[in-house]
């Protein structure tokens, strides 16, 4: 379906100077009506970040989207920012910058193709369905006509798929290895089911976890569309801003984009919160993607043994397991995830590097790491919690 029409490159201050329908036939696969694959690209999620003020003037994030037409029509977007930081990317360059500025050199501003505070693995060339080939290059090309216009030290698109991967890698980006831990639905009935995948000590270790989690003196309750009132988004910023204090020195996200999330988000998310005395005293917020239950953030106003790992791992377990999903992407880092069934992911992402000599320095660079991120998956997934022989040891 590619066309031989020209291609027109539009850069975009802002997501409300595009129709959403009209960003999200890129953004979608084109399963018309259906959830999408990444609910972090949806012109409803982007949208929310820059109306909550989340993103935009004084944030370090400075929308540049872009978006290519021919024939009239957009056959590709790309969420874009020029970057004045590298906080809130989960693919961290920090010690480039370092090196760079102690050369002499301006790291800041650059280029990021991401979702912002986001560490979810997506597409970021967004291409409508027949234009991939025709709509990746161009964003490429339209990406790194701007960085040369703007002067910035380099482009970079975080958490891409390993396709857009070894596309970018083709056509001369840098490729970036990192890791996460995600759980995978191996066609699990029940949470049970699930268990009994596990060697006999980690499937014990997790039922005396789960049952002194419960035993917090509430209950627990998972929230989605129209059972999600306000109430229970003020209590969930107090939660979100104790985590963020302690995780950032300040929440990313502002006060106004959980009621826009309440206004257009609540049927792409689960809440899940748990009460006692009929208070609100913890939650945990994910995003509902086709295939995956998107973990994103935790909070509590009071501490009670285990309840971390219940409302952010093992509620979205069986949460996944009921809506049939294919797996749980819990976030960025943390190895206690390994003994509760999240197992080590690779992630990706890719680099251009304005100046030669430092681009052929980062290359070297990203040789060693990937070598050692490859070997640490390795070492991690032969540590995992699954059993090994053809059945379940008895408790």
């Amino acid at each position: 379906m590619d066309g031989g029409d020209q291609i027109e490159i539009t850069v975009l201050g802002a997501l409300d100077e595009i129709p959403a329908a009209e960003w999200d036939a890129c953004a979608g696969d084109g399963a018309i009506g259906a959830r999408p694959v990444d609910p972090f690209t949806t012109h409803r999620f982007l949208a929310a970040l820059e109306s909550s003020g989340s993103v935009g003037p004084g944030t370090g994030w400075a929308p540049r989207h872009l978006v290519a037409r021919q024939g009239g029509g957009a056959i590709a977007v790309m969420p874009l920012y020029a970057k004045g930081h590298s906080q809130g990317e989960y693919i961290f360059d920090h010690n480039w910058a370092h090196a760079w500025e102690r050369a002499g050199g301006r790291y800041y501003p650059k280029l990021q193709s991401a979702v912002p505070f986001t560490p979810a693995t997506g597409r970021r060339l967004l291409t409508r369905p027949g234009f991939e080939e025709t709509g990746r290059r161009a964003l490429i090309e339209g990406a790194l006509t701007l960085a040369a216009r703007m002067g910035v030290s380099g482009l970079h698109v975080t958490f891409c798929t390993e396709a857009e991967r070894r596309w970018g890698e083709a056509a001369g980006l840098l490729g970036r290895s990192s890791q996460q831990f995600h759980w995978q639905n191996r066609g699990y009935r029940d949470f049970d089911a699930f268990l009994a995948d596990l060697a006999s000590r980690k499937r014990k270790a997790i039922r005396k976890e789960r049952a002194q989690a419960q035993a917090f003196g509430g209950e627990i309750v998972a929230l989605t569309g129209a059972a999600i009132e306000p109430a229970h988004w003020q209590a969930f910023w107090r939660f979100y801003q104790d985590t963020g204090a302690r995780k950032w020195g300040q929440p990313y996200l502002t006060r106004a984009f959980f009621d826009a999330a309440q206004e257009s988000l609540r049927d792409d998310i689960l809440l899940i919160l748990a009460r006692r005395d009929r208070r609100w005293v913890a939650g945990a917020l994910n995003f509902i993607g086709r295939d995956a239950l998107f973990g994103r953030y935790w909070g509590c106003t009071e501490d009670h043994p285990f309840l971390h790992f219940e409302l952010c791992y093992y509620q979205a377990i069986e949460a996944a397991i009921a809506r049939g999903l294919a797996r749980v992407e819990a976030g960025a880092q943390g190895e206690h995830k390994l003994a509760r069934g999240y197992l080590p992911v690779a992630t990706h992402s890719l680099h251009w590097i304005a100046d030669e000599g430092f681009a052929r320095a980062v290359a070297q660079y990203l040789r060693a790491e990937a070598a050692a991120v490859g070997e640490e998956i390795e070492v991690l997934t032969a540590y995992g919690p699954f059993r090994r022989g053809p059945a379940a040891e008895p408790d």
